[in-house]
């Protein structure tokens, strides 16, 4: 899936993003960067930009615990925006745990209400893709066609390199995520021989950094693919997981992680172990908001800007 033929490489230039709780809508510029809020992204703003794309993560269709008994309505909010956008993204990348339990009705649903957007998505498995009896194949029945392993696949968009990781396959209770040898030689093969100044957005669902080791909230191997990719001028890495936005800037590595569209999670260590975090009904939405993150290439400042789903 390198060189996906719906994305012709054009231009070369990762220049901003803007992000969302229910979803993060990225505006790529070749010139100076423009912000394309979630919330509704102008009828200039198409002028404005190269493309724009969505991240979703961690909509647990299936799940109706205290946290939130209806998941399946707050990932039909989240599609609502997006198919109320004046400027549609090029694509969506959904950064896993798309279901509760892997079961078929659940995916079913997941892909119904996404199809209503008409826009071409793009998927990495999160822990909770991979439990049913095939370890797996359902998810990789229905998104895995081209890629490798459990998963993992690039492609090609406008001149920005897209690297999908899987670090969910075998994933113990608790514990890290991990890459393993198969997918790191991989990696090296698929970025050998790109030039350094070509923009590359990494994307997995367990972050690629350590969060919080006790929660297993990182990739015990990420070192190895973190300097795989040091030498390149604009490498952006999106996670999910947490349920939360935390945020890193390293060199030139930049690092976010997404809200769930489903239900909080506790922040790292004010909690006696992850899972869903129960808020008063009302507040549930103000859990789920909607963030804009603006991000210039070379310039490390990312500025952030909360607004709710409530």
């Amino acid at each position: 899936m390198t060189d996906d033929p719906r994305f012709p490489d054009r231009r070369e230039a990762l220049k901003c993003m803007a992000w969302a709780g229910t979803g993060a809508l990225y505006a790529l510029n070749a010139g100076i960067a423009r912000s394309a809020i979630l919330d509704g992204a102008g009828p200039g703003a198409a002028s404005a930009v190269d493309f724009t794309f969505l991240q979703l993560s961690d909509s647990h269709i299936g799940f109706d615990k205290a946290a939130n008994p209806d998941a399946r309505a707050t990932y039909r909010e989240a599609i609502a925006k997006v198919k109320a956008l004046t400027v549609k993204p090029d694509f969506i990348i959904h950064t896993g745990d798309i279901t509760q339990l892997s079961r078929d009705d659940e995916f079913d649903y997941a892909d119904q209400i996404l199809s209503e957007t008409g826009i071409p998505a793009f998927f990495v498995p999160g822990e909770h893709d991979m439990v049913d009896e095939g370890g797996g194949k359902a998810f990789l029945s229905r998104y895995g066609k081209g890629s490798k392993g459990a998963g993992w696949f690039s492609f090609d968009h406008q001149g920005v390199h897209f690297v999908a990781l899987v670090n969910v396959a075998d994933l113990k209770p608790g514990g890290m995520g991990n890459l393993g040898a198969a997918q790191l030689a991989w990696l090296k093969a698929d970025l050998a021989g790109r030039s350094a100044s070509t923009p590359i957005v990494v994307f997995a669902h367990i972050p690629l950094w350590t969060v919080y080791e006790q929660w297993g909230w990182g990739t015990g191997d990420a070192q190895a693919a973190l300097a795989l990719l040091k030498r390149f001028g604009s490498v952006t890495i999106l996670n999910g997981h947490i349920h939360q936005i935390v945020q890193k800037v390293e060199g030139r590595m930049t690092f976010h992680t997404a809200r769930s569209t489903a239900f909080p999670q506790p922040a790292p260590g004010t909690a006696p172990s992850p899972g869903p975090q129960v808020v008063p009904p009302g507040q549930l939405r103000s859990m789920l908001g909607i963030t804009d993150v603006t991000f210039r290439r070379g310039d490390q400042r990312i500025a952030l800007i909360d607004s709710t789903l409530a």
